[in-house]
């Protein structure tokens, strides 16, 4: 017998190899086989582990250069913070502030999809065969021979033809009577659906309508609101230049650290503009100035600006915030009604010595508009700048060392009087529309007050002139609703006219206010309601005002025919 030879393929996947081990003796094939296998099995896993390590080295090495890249960004970010900073004035003289009062404008279409029609689906209406005819071949007897001999078997055979045609045809007819029933009942049903859907479509449509033409009246009557804006502007008014003065302070483009708060008093006789503006302490600047990754260490160091750097800084960016305020306003007030305008730079800070929160104002400048014009401030030093033009304040502003304003905002006026309280000698027998007329307004002066004390709001009475003007003047400090705010105080026993509410809206207008409240004992016409309900007006009647007695705590009571005859009684003595 021939030798036997025994054979044994071996292979390995991952290294990709493949041998045939081939012998007499199937032991020593097996041997063999099973040693190479873990030849192969044995590089494998060297291989695994430098793909580990290869990979554990990419990590690292990924890792590092990451860690290298967020220094380098974190170093341009801190570079581009700085020079924003440089670039304070510069920026703002090459896109001078402009008013595009369009951009106020609510141009945005309405977003309400208009209603689709949904229309019932009619459910498929059932069918029948036709109607079974005398003549169909199931209905026609068959005769053979012996049926035409034998009459009476062929009458058997006609009258069971018949017979079946007659039932067939009654059920025939049930079944079509029931169907067209049924098909007809889902036919109505239909129907009624149809109109339903019509009516509710309609519907849809009719309040898709109205909410389309409350949005574009809406609209309409915010973009005229816009351009009412606008020309109050255009005409000069102090209302209009101070909401252009609002515009302008409002969209100065600062480091979110900068705080922007700001007040101001335009003088519409004078033409003159009194800013007080809040510039940022030390602490609001950036001081980071590069930020490397120390690899044997594995940590980021940051180096800042040297404190003589930061206080160099400082002193630069408030000189440059004072006179990029003066240009942009300057610049944006193309009809030239400011002509003078009085900047006073207020730091919030902390002072070292007490721990205490402070207020200092530490530069103040006044800069007539054909001086100011004169100046090239592409080329100028800011601070050169700010000392030619008579600027006051420390050498080092970074001491915040405070001086006194050139001019400060003037909340007195010299129609403005001393008040005395009404409230507490009224009870439930007074006839506000019968009492002393003085007493009347200083009585809307003081309930007025306790409204507005909450917010901080300042309320003043003025001379009392019957002559229609303003009777008390409200200073509401509030950054967003806040203002001027005008009173008129009108102890009437007829019904309040169109012609108070007029002269209301011009003294708003001529006050440069926000709004205007008409307080009255009596009720107001329909022409007063429909003069008012467009502009910032508010129309308090009688029982509005015994409302707000009630509010803080006090009783009264609006008798007009009593009051009429009181004063009537008056007239007559």
């Amino acid at each position: 017998m021939a030798n036997q030879t025994w054979r044994i393929e071996v292979r390995h996947a991952g290294l990709n190899k493949y041998r045939e081990i081939k012998g007499a003796d199937k032991y020593v094939v097996e041997q063999k086989a099973a040693v190479q296998m873990a030849a192969w099995e044995e590089m494998w896993q060297k291989k695994l582990d430098r793909i580990a390590l290869d990979n554990d080295r990419r990590r690292a090495a990924q890792e590092i250069a990451d860690k290298k890249q967020n220094a380098i960004d974190l170093t341009l970010d801190a570079e581009e913070s700085l020079k924003k900073l440089d670039n304070l004035l510069l920026s703002c003289l090459e896109n001078p502030p402009t008013v595009y009062w369009d951009k106020f404008k609510n141009h945005s279409s309405f977003s309400v999809d208009l209603p689709k029609k949904v229309m019932p689906t009619l459910e498929e209406k059932e069918s029948y065969d036709p109607e079974p005819m005398p003549s169909d071949a199931k209905y026609t007897p068959r005769l053979g021979f012996i049926d035409q001999i034998f009459s009476k078997r062929r009458k058997e055979k006609e009258d069971a033809a018949k017979l079946l045609y007659e039932t067939e045809h009654e059920t025939w007819k049930n079944l079509k009577e029931s169907i067209e029933k049924r098909n007809q009942e889902k036919e109505d049903q239909y129907q009624k659906e149809l109109i339903e859907c019509e009516a509710k479509y309609n519907r849809q449509i009719e309040s898709w309508n109205k909410q389309k033409e409350d949005y574009d009246n809406t609209q309409s009557k915010f973009n005229a609101d816009v351009d009412q804006r606008k020309n109050t502007y255009v005409q000069g008014l102090e209302s209009g230049v101070n909401d252009l003065i609002d515009i302008v302070l409002s969209e100065s483009d600062y480091p979110d650290s900068f705080p922007q708060e700001y007040d101001y008093e335009y003088n519409l006789a004078t033409k003159m503009l009194v800013i007080d503006y809040i510039l940022p302490a030390p602490n609001h600047l950036p001081t980071l100035k590069e930020v490397k990754y120390i690899q044997s260490k594995d940590e980021f160091k940051e180096t800042h600006l040297s404190e003589s750097a930061i206080a160099k800084i400082y002193d630069e960016v408030l000189y440059k915030i004072t006179l990029r305020t003066i240009f942009g306003i300057y610049s944006a007030d193309k009809s030239k009604y400011i002509l003078s305008i009085a900047f006073n730079g207020w730091v919030n800070s902390v002072d070292r010595a007490t721990g205490n929160d402070v207020k200092a104002c530490v530069l103040s400048i006044q800069a007539n508009r054909d001086e100011f014009a004169g100046i090239n401030l592409e080329l100028v030093d800011p601070k050169i700048c700010f000392k030619k033009l008579k600027g006051i304040g420390s050498s080092k502003l970074h001491s915040l060392s405070p001086i006194a304003p050139i001019l400060r905002i003037n909340r007195e006026d010299s129609r403005f009087i001393s008040s005395y309280d009404v409230a507490d000698t009224l009870d439930d027998t007074t006839n506000l529309a019968a009492m002393d007329w003085q007493d009347f307004e200083h009585l809307i002066r003081e309930l007025f007050e306790k409204e507005f004390s909450v917010s901080g709001g300042e309320v003043k009475i003025t001379q009392a002139s019957k002559d229609g003007g303003v009777d008390a003047v409200v200073f509401d400090p509030d950054p967003i609703r806040g203002g001027k705010i005008v009173i008129q105080a009108k102890r009437y026993t007829n019904t309040v006219g169109l012609s108070a509410v007029r002269d209301l809206y011009g003294t708003v207008v001529n006050e440069g206010a926000i709004k205007g409240i008409l307080v009255s004992t009596a009720d107001y016409g329909p022409d007063a309601y429909n003069f008012s309900k467009d502009k910032p007006i508010t129309l308090l009647d009688g029982s509005n005002l015994l409302h707000l007695l009630q509010k803080h705590g006090h009783k009264a009571k609006i008798d007009l025919r009593e009051a009429k005859q009181i004063i009537a009684d008056q007239k007559n003595l």
